[in-house]
């Protein structure tokens, strides 16, 4: 199934007095780049997140957000420096005595020094806390990747019509193309009789000259490998894998052969058509960069 690399999910969960919440959105990139913004104290579970998220994306600028908030009132504890407390007191009364100010020690002034008080985090158990975020980062990542199949669908529908499209601007072009030779050899003929005032015209020395150019703008081998490209494309699209980056390269060799057949194109009817060809494939060529 076609994806668009652009996409948002959500999840959140709130258990054993913790909640977790999980946002993820994604934009189009050529590789998989993954961003994680999240607690210091999750750190040690950023792999274990790395590897969920890269098993069922494979493609985009991918940005995770991870909230943790606690209610647990037994999560941390207060621990109190008595040694740098001691040493604090000293030093207050030693300015007291020196400069005989009002003594005005308080528990509340001790207890705001630096490092007086303390709290440490209790360790976690990272399994328990891995049980509780593999819910919402899965909720997130499903509601991704549903919001990219959305789009995804969108940008084959639209990729179809443009393609039918192209089939029939390369069919006009199949039409056109042995006419203009014929029209070439008239053109010259006429030209030469006008020069020759009705004298007989080298008939072997025309046909080379009409050879000569036939040679020249012939576009059978660009539109036959046109038609090729055009069939791959429509086939990668029923792919369910990712296929932006097999698309781009069939969007450039399509491309190529545009290219081609302009350099070749003597005729204006011809160079008109191809224009229109060129536009359509340049816009296939930028929705293509959308998909994962």
């Amino acid at each position: 199934m076609l994806k668009s690399m652009t996409g948002f999910g959500r999840g959140s969960i709130e258990e054993s007095g913790k909640s977790f919440i999980v946002e993820i959105k994604s934009v189009n990139h050529r590789y998989l780049d993954l961003n994680i913004k999240m607690p210091r104290n999750l750190i040690s579970l950023e792999e274990k997140i790395r590897n969920t998220i890269s098993k069922m994306i494979s493609r985009g600028k991918v940005d995770v957000f991870i909230t943790l908030n606690s209610f647990a009132s037994n999560n941390a504890i207060a621990n109190f420096n008595y040694l740098l407390a001691d040493s604090y007191v000293e030093c207050l009364q030693e300015i007291k005595d020196r400069y005989n100010v009002k003594d005005d020690i308080s528990v509340s002034l001790i207890s705001r020094f630096p490092e007086v008080i303390t709290l440490n985090q209790q360790e976690e158990d990272l399994d328990k806390v891995w049980s509780s975020l593999s819910t919402p980062l899965n909720e997130a990542i499903s509601l991704l990747i549903a919001m990219r199949e959305r789009e995804g669908l969108k940008l084959k529908e639209d990729i179809i019509k443009r393609c039918d499209y192209i089939k029939d601007c390369i069919d006009k072009i199949s039409k056109r193309s042995p006419m203009i030779v014929k029209e070439y050899k008239e053109k010259l003929e006429k030209r030469i009789n006008d020069l020759l005032n009705d004298t007989a015209v080298d008939e072997s020395r025309l046909a080379l000259e009409v050879a000569l150019f036939a040679d020249k703008v012939n576009i059978d081998e660009e539109i036959v490998r046109l038609n090729s490209h055009l069939i791959q494309l429509k086939e990668t699209l029923e792919l369910n894998e990712s296929i932006g980056r097999k698309l781009d390269f069939i969007v450039q060799e399509m491309n190529r052969e545009i290219n081609t057949i302009a350099s070749k194109a003597n005729d204006l009817e011809l160079v008109n058509i191809v224009l229109s060809l060129k536009n359509e494939v340049e816009k296939i060529r930028e929705q293509v960069q959308n998909v994962e």
